[in-house]
This record gives structure tokens, C-alpha cells and sequence, in this order.
């Protein structure tokens, strides 16, 4: 598989390695300021596109990919206000897209236990869910997307009691349907997500710790070989990778 690697950080040298481990070629890679290589045949001749840039250029980035008939797996986050924008270039579009916005497969059986955990929680309202989210300092968006669609995914478990979250701690404690997303910023870290749930007299916790960014690459790399093996249209996550 020829794969075209949008974004050449940390993050970009960590797939690049998991790749090679795997038999995959880099075609071609692009970082900041090398637009002209997006005209390049190595680029316009990959089998898939994999990128892991910024919040101000992903979606530029996106309408490149999807215009030069690439698959194309993302990992930027903090671009969901352009999302009905990124479905729509998509609609008209013959290859798909994958997004999520934390390919550690631990971090996707995080997210199904803690849909679980709320589910069998929700009736006891003693106990109330926050979030934590923990970043190395390079981070530009707060909260992570991971923390976001953790949010999400217990709203939706929540049986009615949350309706949204918020990272305003007043808000938050003014209206108990708010869920609160905390977020620090520290030294290296890869990432770390943390829910409590806290009544008067107890605590539940569940927490996922990555240890390195070689987990998201890998993760990544199996969904470019997902998508380059299936060929699916409009835009897929984790769920149709995974099975659940």
C-alpha cells in the first residue's frame, strides 16, 4: 500500500515507522509550507492519504485529499464546526473517509465501557459524571476530541440526565444536566482521559493512560489498510473498524 502522509511531526515519523513494520510504502510525505507537493503524481498516485496536521489547516487539507479521489484517514481534531463542510465535499466524492479522533483501539473500549458504566450508573443520581483530559503542552485545542466524543458518548448512555457538556465549571454546577470536561496541559504527555463519578460518600473511576504515541500510529495504519481493503464512501470511524 502507497500511502501519502500529510503531516510530518512526531506524529507523522511514529506512522511512518508503523507503516514500514507493516510492508507499506510512504509515497510521499507533506508537511507545513509544501502545498505545491499535493500536485505531485507520487501524491496523486497513493492509495490512501493519512493526516495528522493542525485545526487551521485540516480541513484545507481534507478538500485536497477527497478532490484527488484519495481515501483518506484523519486525526486531526478540533475541525467539527466545519463538519456538515467536510460531509458535504464527501457526498459527491467516490472514496470515503475515516475520522476519530483517538485511534488507540484502548481508547475505543474506553469509550464502549464507559457508555456501559453510565448506562448502569444513570439511575442512581448520587453519582455524577466529569471528565478529565491530560495533553503534552504542544496541544493547540481544549478540550481533546477524544474528551468531546467521550462526552458524547455518555450523554447518549445518560438516559436523559446530561444534555450536554461544558468546560465552564459554574455552568456545570449550576445545572446538573452539564457535563464538565477539565483539561490540563503538561510536559509530554500523550494523553491521558480520566471520567469520575463522585456521589457524597464514593467514587467510580475509569481511566484510559497512553504511554506513547505509538499506540494512535498503529491504530492509524490499520484504519488506512481498512480503508484501502473496503473502499467505503462518506465518512467512517472506529465502530465499522472495530465492530462495536
Amino acid at each position: 500500500m502507497k500511502i501519502a502522509l500529510i503531516g510530518y511531526g512526531k506524529m507523522g515519523h511514529a506512522i511512518e515507522q508503523i507503516a514500514l513494520s507493516r510492508g507499506h510504502e510512504i509515497a510521499i510525505t507533506i508537511d507545513a509550507g509544501q502545498q505545491e507537493r499535493f500536485s505531485a503524481p507520487d501524491f496523486l498516485h497513493a492509495d490512501v492519504a493519512i493526516e495528522f496536521t493542525t485545526p487551521a489547516t485540516a480541513v484545507d487539507n481534507f478538500r485536497r485529499v477527497i478532490d484527488a479521489g484519495i481515501p483518506l484517514v484523519a486525526g486531526t481534531t478540533g475541525w467539527l464546526d466545519h463538519l456538515e463542510e467536510v460531509k458535504a465535499m464527501l457526498d459527491t466524492a467516490p472514496q470515503g473517509m475515516f475520522w476519530t479522533s483517538n485511534f488507540s483501539i484502548g481508547v475505543a473500549l474506553f469509550r464502549a465501557i464507559a457508555a456501559k458504566a453510565e448506562a448502569l450508573i444513570a439511575p442512581y443520581s448520587q453519582y455524577h459524571p466529569e471528565i478529565t483530559e491530560v495533553h503534552h503542552i504542544h496541544k493547540l485545542d481544549h478540550p481533546s476530541g477524544t474528551a468531546v466524543t467521550t462526552a458524547e458518548t455518555l450523554i447518549g448512555a445518560s438516559q436523559g440526565r446530561l444534555n450536554a457538556w461544558t468546560e465552564d465549571p459554574d455552568a456545570a454546577k449550576a445545572d446538573p444536566t452539564r457535563l464538565l470536561i477539565n483539561h490540563r496541559r503538561e510536559g509530554e504527555v500523550p494523553g491521558t482521559h480520566t471520567i469520575v463519578w463522585s456521589s457524597p460518600v464514593d467514587e467510580i473511576t475509569i481511566e484510559h493512560k497512553a504511554y506513547s504515541r505509538e499506540g494512535f500510529a498503529l491504530g492509524a495504519v490499520i484504519a488506512a489498510e481498512w480503508m484501502a481493503a473496503n473502499h467505503p464512501r462518506g465518512l467512517s470511524s472506529m465502530p465499522s473498524l472495530l465492530g462495536f
